[in-house]
């Protein structure tokens, strides 16, 4: 029959003779008692007892063998005597202990996690294989991608949200280096695209009626009669729009948002699909107008193109001969391809969860103490049409969290403004974005019960 001491003898079994009595030179305890019965342990932790006297010199008590259970720790020290309460008077007998049950070892406590924000889940019953639609729409977008990517080389990303700024109808602002190829990237998507192309290189002395058209007296005719400025095309290239006054780049905020321009109270709609591509030199500030907040809203996407890697600069000298690349293609897709499309992307499938996370995301910019002015619900809507767009590229019925997490910095960082201590600190909008992203959790995939 096992006692208190069961456990002690199987867990001090390694490295101990049960057999063999204790030797003459050891130290031996205050008082001896051999043959007295054991006290009751009922009150005590054996195991807490057996952890605070690992590593003693005491001799234990006469050890006796009991077959080992699988639950219990095979590597402790055995108690020693004389840690253990001792009777009032060692001559008088203890009661003998009831037989007892062994007890479970005490399991480690186990360190406290932390409490993680509840993440959304998205359904995946929506997940299926994606309809003739959306490969088609897979199919155009990459023709028009690979078309473009023969005038920039190596530059997938920058030309696949140009890409997604088309189909989505919204513009684009790029804000790089000189000779990075912007201007390039620009005429190249024109190209690719059988529509109306326009190009207005910006100049300090542009005016508006420039951009947009007059009206003017035909004297043959006898009336007055509109002439349309360079606006009226469905692809138009600002070029060095930075360049222009204040006056003439507000020109362009009625065209860029509402896609009609008013002239003398009249309304004249632009031709569909309508985009413009607006250039700008972030490095050089003489002669140069910054864009206002108001109408950096109203680009889509703004992206830079960065310089090219070694390799791919090494095929550029080889075809050093040719001196304009964007003259090299030829259209791939057509203005109703676009609209198609478009249409196609409107039927790609959005989860509440991914909603939800797109709304936290703009939430954020708008609560953080870095960020003196967040994002815009304009700035949430373009991120949720941009992001159909991406996963139908990517031959997707449905938008998962990486969309919307590639398309984050591009479509947001123009959109806030920060705080004068974090500018001064060396963050930039891209960095503050990136930052979100880390914070907000991702929703999860899973099927909802």
């Amino acid at each position: 029959m096992s006692n208190d001491f069961d456990d002690a003898t199987q867990l001090g079994s390694i490295g101990h003779n049960p057999s063999v009595p204790s030797q003459p030179g050891q130290q031996q305890p205050a008082f001896h008692t051999p043959n007295l019965p054991e006290q009751p342990q009922a009150d005590e932790d054996p195991e807490g007892t057996l952890l605070s006297a690992h590593g003693t010199t005491q001799p234990a008590l006469p050890q006796q063998s009991a077959p080992a259970t699988p639950n219990q720790p095979r590597f402790r020290q055995p108690m020693p005597q004389n840690l253990r309460q001792p009777a009032a008077n060692p001559a008088v007998a203890m009661p003998a202990q009831q037989p007892v049950q062994p007890t479970q070892p005490v399991q480690p406590s186990q360190p406290v996690q932390p409490v993680k924000q509840s993440q959304p889940v998205i359904d995946t019953s929506m997940m299926t294989a994606p309809s003739k639609d959306i490969t088609e729409f897979h199919e155009k977008f990459a023709k028009l991608v690979d078309n473009v990517s023969q005038v920039v080389v190596g530059k997938e990303a920058p030309i696949r949200q140009c890409a997604t700024a088309m189909v989505v109808g919204g513009h684009i602002l790029l804000e790089d280096n000189p000779g990075t190829g912007k201007t390039q990237l620009a005429r190249g998507l024109a190209n690719s695209i059988d529509m109306s192309f326009k190009r207005i290189q910006f100049t300090p002395d542009l005016l508006p009626s420039d951009v947009v058209g007059v009206t003017y007296y035909d004297q043959k005719r006898g009336e007055f009669e509109y002439r349309e400025g360079p606006i009226f095309a469905s692809i138009v290239l600002a070029d060095e729009i930075n360049r222009a006054s204040p006056k003439t780049q507000s020109a362009l905020l009625e065209v860029m948002e509402e896609q009609k321009v008013t002239v003398d109270g009249v309304t004249h709609p632009v031709p569909q699909p309508f985009m413009v591509i607006a250039t700008q030199n972030p490095i050089e500030q003489l002669g140069t107008y910054k864009l206002p907040e108001a109408q950096m809203d109203r680009f889509l996407i703004k992206t830079t193109i960065g310089y090219p890697s070694h390799d791919v600069s090494v095929n550029i000298l080889k075809q050093v001969n040719v001196t304009d690349r964007a003259a090299t293609v030829h259209p791939v897709l057509t203005g109703e391809d676009v609209l198609r499309m478009r249409n196609i992307s409107e039927t790609v499938h959005l989860d509440d969860a991914i909603l939800e996370y797109i709304v936290r995301l703009v939430e954020a910019t708008r609560h953080n103490e870095r960020i003196q002015v967040g994002s815009s619900m304009r700035g949430a809507l373009a991120l949720t049409r941009c992001a159909r767009v991406w996963a139908a590229s990517d031959n997707r019925g449905y938008v998962v969290p990486d969309d919307v997490k590639n398309l984050a910095v591009p479509v947001l960082a123009h959109r806030i403004t920060l705080t004068a201590e974090a500018t001064f600190a060396g963050n930039t909008p891209e960095q503050m974005i990136g930052q979100i992203l880390e914070d907000v959790p991702a929703p999860t995939l899973g099927a909802n019960a």
